[in-house]
């Protein structure tokens, strides 16, 4: 597949989708749903804030050693379409920075903070920080909302098809319990959640 500056969905030819989680919030809720993923022989794609990675930096290595996608959501999850070119690109750049220092890599997926989708200045000043394609999504479970569990899973079965990227967060419980019920509602439909890079590699 080719990838241009922004990605909003996977191929839809294939039946996967790619469950993304927004990094931040208590690690043990974190945990908790890496946890509850593999069980089910999911893989997820964990989009981190900086600030979160500062904070619990074990967590970077429980994501990658998991088999998981790690990247960046920013440092401070900040209003970044609101922002001037300078700016920008210090939130991704520095978020860029504790992934580094971290695991050795950057990570290759980058999505904006509080916007869906990057405009072209995000996509150009994520481009100078070495993410090439910004990660938007085409499911918004709207559980960062807290509707409860079951609307989270409602949301998320009836919107998700092949291709899919479904935005996620971390910090919020009712995703935590959830969580299993979409990942079977997933598989009956035929559905395999694997990570980013697994969803948007060329084939």
């Amino acid at each position: 597949m080719q990838l241009g500056p922004q990605v909003v969905h996977g191929p839809r030819k294939r039946a996967q989708v790619a469950l993304t989680f927004h990094g931040q919030g208590p690690a043990p809720m974190a945990d908790a749903l890496l946890r509850a993923a593999e069980r089910a022989g999911a893989r997820v794609t964990v989009l981190a804030v900086g600030t979160w990675l500062e904070q619990y930096p074990q967590m970077a290595h429980r994501i990658v050693r998991g088999g998981h996608d790690l990247g960046n959501h920013t440092m401070h999850h900040l209003d970044i379409a609101a922002m001037d070119a300078s700016a920008a690109y210090a939130e991704i750049a520095g978020c860029a920075g504790r992934l580094r220092a971290l695991t050795g890599s950057e990570g290759r997926w980058f999505r904006p903070s509080q916007t869906q989708y990057a405009t072209p200045l995000i996509e150009h000043e994520a481009r100078k920080a070495g993410y090439p394609t910004c990660v938007s999504y085409d499911v918004d479970s709207l559980d960062y909302t807290d509707p409860g569990p079951d609307a989270v899973v409602s949301t998320v079965l009836a919107k998700a098809r092949p291709g899919s990227i479904v935005s996620l967060h971390f910090g919020h419980p009712g995703t935590v319990t959830a969580l299993p019920a979409i990942l079977r509602g997933l598989k009956s439909r035929g559905l395999r959640p694997v990570t980013l890079t697994s969803l948007l590699s060329s084939s």
